[in-house]
This record gives structure tokens, sequence and C-alpha cells, in this order.
């Protein structure tokens, strides 16, 4: 099957960046966070609320999402031990 071209609407949002459910109530978390603990609070919290307010149809794309992201991570993490290591301190 040959995939149809995409209309020119298709291709202006192709360019933009999607966000997730799951984004979208980390970044509500952290904001009511800021606004009603000005004294704190731990990165945890922003999670265990986002996730809580999560509907239960996106937890299954949301966990899939927190794993692929805590994935990429470890990536970065051992290409810039890597770099480190051998001598390159970019």
């Amino acid at each position: 099957m040959i995939p149809e071209p995409l209309d020119e609407f298709d291709q202006i949002t192709s360019k933009v960046r999607m966000i997730s459910p799951l984004q979208t109530l980390f970044a509500d978390a952290e904001e009511t966070l800021l606004a009603t603990h000005p004294e704190g609070f731990e990165v945890e919290d922003i999670g265990r609320r986002a996730w809580a307010l999560l509907p239960e149809s996106e937890r299954e794309q949301a966990f899939n999402e927190l794993l692929y992201t805590y994935w990429e991570a470890v990536a970065a993490d051992r290409e810039m031990w890597a770099r480190y290591e051998a001598g390159d301190a970019r």
C-alpha cells in the first residue's frame, strides 16, 4: 500500500512537537507544587501528582514513555562518561 501524500495541514503539523498527556500533567504538577510549596518539594512529588491525575486510559502509554525516557537518560549518561574517560570534556 502506497501512503497518500501529506496535505498542507499535515505537512505543517508534522513539524510540531507533540506533547503527551503525561508531559502536560508533569508541567501542571510542577506549577502547582511551586505555587503551593514555595519551601520546596521532591521531584518525585511532581511525578506522583502527575500520575495520580492521569486518566487510567493514558497510563499504559505514559508508563512506556517513562521507561523510554529513563533509557534515554541512561544512554546519555553512559555516552557522557565514555567521552569523559576518553578525555573529551565537551
